[in-house]
């Protein structure tokens, strides 16, 4: 069974950072595509980067790109995602995800990222 656990959310100040950890079993990791979503209170999920199995080029949403960044330790089978430079409007609950040719599983209750002002 795909297991996702999402954690290291917590409150920080609008600039501060913080670093999004995801463990995974259950699957080959390897074999699977990476990503983080998020969903704010009231507005939909929204995919917010991710890394590719195959040929590890990344994908930015233009809300997070140049301040968060994907990682993924393929020996841990675990994938990050640190956020620098965080806005009020980063506030979230954040999933991790795997990916294949059939689509994303979201799995787990997230974790959230309050940033205050």
């Amino acid at each position: 069974e795909v297991q996702l656990q999402a954690s290291g959310g917590g409150l920080v100040q609008a600039g501060g950072s913080l670093r999004l950890s995801c463990a995974a079993s259950g699957f080959t990791f390897d074999d699977y595509c990476i990503g983080w979503f998020r969903q704010a209170p009231g507005k939909e999920r929204e995919a917010i980067s991710s890394i590719s199995s195959r040929d590890g080029s990344t994908f930015s949403a233009d809300s997070v790109k140049g301040r968060f960044t994907s990682s993924r330790d393929r020996d841990r089978k675990e994938m990050y995602l640190q956020m620098d430079n965080l806005k009020v409007e980063d506030t979230a609950l954040y999933y991790c995800a795997i990916g294949d040719r059939y689509g994303w599983r979201i799995k787990g209750q997230g974790t959230q990222v309050t940033v205050s002002s």
